[in-house]
């Protein structure tokens, strides 16, 4: 049936359906005044009713002016929230069903066009005791462009598209700290997986362990740097917050890893030969390290895949708590490395009297505890930040979160690379070797009265004989 005018503030568009669905997926979509819903047909037929089915979208052109934003239960103080899209309802018929099988999808204009950064939310009419507000329950954001909203909901009842402006405006400052500390971030971590690759000197268990969590930061700070606003094709917006949530929770499996390697580490420290335990950290720490993530966020994807990726950023939305699909595991990992470290500390206190002959093994898992410990305050802990980013500090916890967040990089390259005298030497080492190559070229270079042909020769000769 085609629109109808009732009294030139509302508009609506019914549907009769007498087929009984004879086509399972078949879909009905009603316009109304530049706004649609889609329905399932299996939706309006309601299983066991006899006899043909019907349902109706309403639009209200007037209806905005009465049940305005303020109305909205989850209005924040430092937004402003208005209404911005006409008031629709839907309803079904003979008995209206409370919930579907299939989300009803329903497309709204805005009355005014969105600009920047601006909050969008999908909301029902919700009646409590002859009292109503607006509330989120079962609707969720779809898409969001510039002149329409697509939402989804479970139920039927009263929509619209409430949007609020944010009083605060982006800082940029906060987007250059962003961008010149991921962009040295990711120099110095391309420099320790270098070096750890390959400086044989350091080559053990907890280099490989290092390795990994700087392959994994470097690959999620690159995704970020380039990907996280790339929000205009949303499938692809949800692909890459899906790799953002599985490497950032690898890098904190990895640093888990780190934290079970130096407990059993400071606990064999009395035992001669605990090679086998080392083969066991080796064959358990790939699949651990890489399999973990990946069955969480397997996980998440398969319960929500439609809450990855938000109208702003390709990152995990926050409905329905499923942002603690990511800071879950994460404060479980900062949780339990927080015990390793303590039972590592009373460790070496208890076997410090017995080990005087091995000062220097002692010293050495001090160091490696020390470096553990400031590891687990600047990759883990300061993730708290982004959590605290509320109230009158808000402003600073954001600073202090996108500082030392975007420095991670750099604290691995001085940490695990500049302050360990092994790789200095082998720095040193490359260095000279550099110098001593460039002083020879300069004392081989020919005369003006000397034989090029000789001269290439004798270099050539020289530098076979060269180590």
């Amino acid at each position: 049936m085609a629109p109808t005018s009732l009294d030139g503030r509302e508009a609506v568009e019914t549907r009769v359906v007498t087929d009984n669905c004879s086509e399972e997926s078949k879909i009905f979509t009603l316009n109304v005044q530049m706004n649609s819903m889609d329905i399932h047909c299996n939706d309006i037929v309601q299983g066991n009713i006899q006899g043909p089915s019907a349902v109706a979208f309403i639009s209200y052109s007037s209806l905005g002016n009465i049940i305005n934003a303020t109305f909205f239960e989850e209005m924040d103080e430092k937004d402003r929230v208005y209404l911005n899209s006409q008031v629709v309802s839907a309803g079904i018929g003979p008995k209206r069903n409370t919930s579907f099988s299939k989300s009803v999808t329903l497309s709204f204009q805005h009355m005014k066009m969105r600009h920047g950064s601006n909050k969008v939310f999908c909301v029902y009419w919700k009646s409590t005791n002859g009292d109503g507000h607006w509330s989120r329950d079962g609707c969720f954001l779809k898409e969001v462009n510039e002149s329409h909203t697509t939402c989804s909901s479970t139920h039927l009842s009263s929509f619209a598209v409430l949007m609020a402006f944010n009083s605060q405006e982006e800082d940029p400052a906060l987007a250059v700290i962003t961008y010149v500390g991921l962009g040295l971030s990711l120099l110095c971590l391309l420099l320790a997986a270098l070096t750890f690759l390959l400086c044989r000197a350091i080559q053990n268990t907890s280099t490989s362990l290092h390795l990994q969590l700087s392959l994994c930061l470097l690959l999620a700070h690159l995704l970020f740097l380039t990907a996280i606003d790339r929000t205009e094709i949303k499938v692809l917006c949800a692909l890459i917050a899906g790799a953002l949530h599985y490497l950032y929770l690898a890098s904190f499996t990895w640093m888990l890893l780190e934290g079970l390697h130096l407990f059993l580490t400071a606990r064999n420290l009395m035992v001669v030969n605990y090679t086998s335990e080392s083969r066991f950290m080796r064959k358990l720490m790939f699949p651990v390290g890489y399999g973990v993530p990946a069955v969480i966020v397997a996980i998440s994807a398969a319960s929500r895949p439609h809450l990855y990726g938000t109208p702003d950023r390709c990152w995990l939305h926050v409905d329905q708590g499923f942002i603690w699909g990511f800071l879950g595991p994460v404060c479980a990992i900062i949780c339990v490395n927080l015990v390793f470290f303590l039972l590592v500390l009373c460790i070496l206190k208890r076997k410090f009297s017995s080990l005087n002959s091995e000062v220097s093994t002692i010293q050495n898992v001090r160091m490696l505890t020390f470096k553990a410990t400031a590891q687990l305050f600047i990759l883990g802990c300061t993730w708290c930040l982004g959590i605290l980013q509320v109230g009158p500090a808000a402003h600073v916890m954001a600073y202090l979160f996108t500082i030392i967040n975007s420095l991670q990089g750099v604290f691995i390259f001085l940490v695990y690379c500049l302050l360990s005298q092994q790789v200095r030497k082998w720095f040193g080492q490359i260095m000279k070797f550099k110098s001593e190559s460039e002083t020879y070229t300069l004392s081989t270079r020919p005369g003006p009265d000397s034989k090029p042909s000789k001269v290439r020769g004798l270099v050539t000769y020289s530098l076979c004989l060269t180590p």
